[in-house]
């Protein structure tokens, strides 16, 4: 049997997180797509998501963007963690949006890494910018899956 591919392992890994990820689900977050260093997530704004200006709250906007970067960083089956976190909010979300967070990997290298992360609205305007940094700690997402050779 041939080790699985780099695209493979992304999808399982997500697969395997997505199944015991219930704040994602709870929030209503759809996984869309996972690559590797990659992952697309969306959430709708819920009422209950709305503050005391009638917007979505950041707070909210920064769960769906860390989402996407959990899934990004950890699409090579390593558990990888947040070490530090920022978000730059440009534009508002209101409710009855639909907000789409895309993560890529800028930087993978021992344990640590760097993700960006843009969230857009259902027209595409710039809402957030977030930036993650991750540390790789022990363990797979799925036990045996990675060659060892990737494992590096």
């Amino acid at each position: 049997m041939s080790a699985p591919t780099k695209e493979e392992i992304a999808k399982k890994a997500a697969e395997a997180m997505w199944a015991t990820d219930r704040a994602s689900r709870h929030m209503g977050m759809e996984l869309v797509a996972t690559l590797p260093s990659e992952a697309v997530l969306r959430m709708k704004v819920r009422p209950e998501f709305c503050n005391g200006h009638h917007i979505c709250h950041g707070g909210f906007i920064f769960t769906l963007a860390d989402s996407a970067f959990a899934f990004a960083c950890n699409s090579h089956n390593r558990v990888t963690v947040a070490n530090n976190c920022a978000v730059t909010f440009v534009a508002a979300a209101k409710e009855g949006d639909t907000l789409t967070a895309h993560a890529r990997e800028v930087h993978r290298g021992g344990r640590s890494g760097v993700t960006e992360v843009e969230v857009r609205d259902q027209d595409g305007k710039l809402v957030a910018l977030f930036r993650g940094h991750s540390t790789q700690i022990r363990g797979e997402l799925v036990p045996g899956l990675t060659p060892e050779e990737a494992r590096k």
